[in-house]
């Protein structure tokens, strides 16, 4: 072992914004691009407008105005404004804000002191201004850093508080923000404020009933088999039904927080509607056949809650507050007689419901010989050797678990044919990132059951392989990724893996794991530079930026990629689409359109993009032209 001094000076003291900055992660979680929902970027919006709820929810300002541009974002609120002296403390000061004070902010949701602070820290520009009874103060900073601290003068404003930052770039590398992801993390707010008007870049979002009008939006074409039910009580709120999808989907709240991996108060309302649709029918329904095909939101408040992170997606609090019952004790009491006293009142809905879970008993049984069958050969086909090359934190013989901030780094990349598979393989970080090796094109699954998920083996196997079975809980890859060629026979392979997981795995995609791997199509190089260009546009500017004879190739599949070149593309520059679900996208009517029979809508389709297909190859030919040019104008510089 070698020798290592240790002395005073190998001991540091980090303010505020170096600790922040060095370790973003122990603040907003995994930083991230903006292509996932909960990357970074979209924390600090949510650490700057939590302050803007807490202040609606104590009863002051009734709109946000937010606004978007260029990387930039602004949120002005309309509540009492920061206390003018303490303007830079609140957003300078570690541990320094008005939430301690439980009088004042008895059931929020940032109650630690950290939010803007960090925000201030990981943006390249950022500023605060307080407006309060006719006067305002203003700070600006750079990276936590004050650069302006304008003095208190007159304002005709209305009070309240505007901070408006830019997320430094050299944390946030080559981010963007989703105008999709913002909103839908928007309408959250909407529905758990109902009356509070939010402004975004000239949309206005409000909502009057609450989590009714959450799961009308979410759920409005699923197919619902009963009108949705909706209860609300001190601190409560509870929406649900049942569909014909596959799986469970939870929307679920804490103090107005959006907690993605749900946590104590999820876990009690599985719990408490079994227990309360038994007790009603007199019936031991199976659990899974009760909650298969649910759709639900809940929404709770309690005193000082601990979440499992800074960025409190996971609720961790088993109280309802310091004098309060269990959150499993006081969910359970509420959704058992809330629900049954509803049941009596609405005896359709009551009929509707029960034919829902009889329906899933039949189809659970129906197929739990073949399943039985199906787990036998995939145990056969030796998986891990033959189509799936895991990753080392999924290795068999690992005696660990795998912890849940590890399973965030990991990926599985699904190709077509052995060369596509050979090249990631040589290519990927064996930590993390594994490889499933399709053979051939999938089934076209559209309009099936899940019995044929067992019955087909290459479906069965990717099933085994994601862990996916069952549902979410247990998913082994954080990101599933599908990286088929850009040829025609890769873009059906791609459209008959999205069939496959919208159909049978919908919380997949609604959870924001399933992306589509970008590649270049060419790279253009000489002795000196070379570029990899996704598009004929990239292809053009890495011409133009040569000003040479350049050497161009055009890949046309994942095979032809060398693993060294491929290294780049699937490491820390990887590029990912992510698959995206709008709220109001039926998914029914997306495969009945896309994988049904051929309609006469479709074929319109078709036509008008073929005309587009005629429009790229014009626009080919000008850039073959321009290219020439171009070319010309070298030859007379020379």
């Amino acid at each position: 072992m070698s020798n290592v001094t240790y002395t005073e000076e190998n001991i540091r003291s980090l303010d505020w914004k170096e600790h922040i900055r060095m370790r973003p992660g122990m603040y907003i979680g995994k930083l991230g691009d903006g292509s996932a929902p909960d990357d970074g970027i979209y924390i600090l919006l949510k650490e700057v407008i939590d302050n803007s709820i807490d202040e609606y929810f104590m009863g002051h300002g009734k709109a946000i105005d937010i606004e978007m541009e260029d990387g930039q974002l602004s949120i002005r609120d309309y509540g009492r404004g920061i206390p003018l002296g303490k303007v830079v403390d609140c957003v300078s000061k570690i541990n320094t804000g008005g939430k301690y004070d439980s009088k004042a902010f008895k059931k929020s949701v940032g109650l630690n002191g950290v939010g803007t602070k960090a925000v201030n820290a990981l943006s390249e520009y950022f500023l605060v201004k307080a407006v309060r009874d006719g006067k305002e103060k203003a700070a600006e900073f750079e990276r936590g850093e004050i650069t302006k601290d304008h003095k208190v003068r007159k304002s005709s404003e209305p009070n309240g508080t505007l901070v408006t930052f830019r997320p430094d770039p050299d944390i946030f590398k080559k981010y963007r923000f989703r105008s999709d992801y913002m909103e839908n993390q928007l309408w959250n707010y909407a529905y758990l404020n109902a009356g509070l008007k939010i402004n975004f870049n000239g949309k206005t979002l409000v909502s009057r009933n609450g989590l009714l009008d959450l799961l009308e939006r979410k759920a409005s074409n699923e197919n619902l088999r009963y009108p949705i039910i909706h209860m609300k009580g001190d601190d409560i709120e509870l929406a649900l039904s049942h569909g014909n999808h596959y799986g469970e989907q939870y929307h679920t709240f804490v103090n107005g927080q959006n907690t993605t991996q749900g946590g104590t108060h999820l876990n009690a309302l599985r719990e408490a509607i079994v227990k309360a649709v038994q007790e009603h029918f007199n019936k031991s329904y199976d659990r899974r056949d009760v909650l298969g095909s649910i759709v639900a939101a809940i929404s709770i408040r309690i005193e000082e809650p601990v979440f499992e992170s800074q960025t409190k997606t996971k609720l961790g609090s088993t109280d309802m507050g310091p004098d309060g019952p269990t959150v499993r004790t006081f969910i359970v009491n509420f959704v058992k007689e809330k629900l049954d006293n509803f049941l009596h009142k609405n005896p359709d809905t009551a009929k509707a419901l029960e034919k829902r879970i009889k329906q899933s008993e039949r189809e659970r049984k129906e197929i739990a010989g073949i399943k039985k069958l199906a787990n036998q050969r995939a145990k056969k086909a030796n998986l891990h050797n033959k189509k799936l090359r895991d990753c080392r934190l999924h290795f068999n013989d690992s005696p660990r678990k795998v912890e849940e901030e590890d399973r965030k780094a990991t990926t599985i990349f699904i190709t077509e044919g052995d060369s596509a598979s050979g090249s990631i393989t040589k290519a990927r970080d064996v930590q993390t990132q594994a490889v499933f090796s399709l053979r051939g094109k999938p089934l076209n699954c559209y309009g099936l059951t899940k019995k044929v998920v067992y019955e087909n083996e290459e479906f069965n196997l990717l099933q085994h392989a994601l862990n996916i079975e069952d549902g979410l809980d247990e998913l082994r890859y954080n990101r599933v990724v599908i990286a088929t060629d850009a040829d025609v026979d890769g873009m059906h392979i791609r459209l008959l893996l999205l069939t496959f997981f919208l159909q049978f795995f919908p919380d997949l995609v609604r959870n924001s794991h399933l992306f589509i791997l970008d590649t270049p199509l060419f790279r253009v190089r000489d002795k000196q530079q070379t570029f990899y260009c996704y598009s004929e546009e990239e292809k053009q500017q890495a011409i133009r930026k040569l000003r040479g004879k350049p050497e161009i190739t055009r890949f046309k599949g994942l095979g032809e990629i060398s693993p060294d070149e491929f290294k780049d593309f699937i490491s820390e520059n990887i590029r990912l689409e992510p698959v995206i679900l709008n709220e109001d996208t039926d998914i029914d009517d997306v495969l009945a359109y896309y994988m049904g029979k051929n309609t006469p809508s479709r074929q319109e389709f078709i036509i008008d993009n073929l005309r587009v297909e005629k429009d790229e190859v014009e626009d080919k030919e000008e850039a073959k032209v321009e290219t020439a040019e171009i070319k010309e104008e070298e030859m007379a510089e020379a």
